[in-house]
């Protein structure tokens, strides 16, 4: 293959659309990743709850 071109047989068939769509609608990431920044997000806002420092974020918003 040429550089530069590559292709998805998934992306071709639409499945990789379909399985976003759906992530988005239940909430719930199905791709590895995903689940891991979700449980990492829980563990964080978990421990920063123990402290008492969750809540309001500090700082300017973008």
């Amino acid at each position: 293959m040429p550089y530069g071109f590559s292709f998805s047989w998934k992306r071709a068939l639409g499945i990789s659309q379909a399985k976003a769509r759906l992530s988005r609608q239940i909430g719930i990431p199905l791709t590895r990743s995903g689940q891991e920044r979700a449980v990492g997000r829980l563990v964080v806002k978990g421990v920063l709850a123990l402290f008492g420092l969750g809540g309001e974020r500090r700082g300017r918003r973008r």
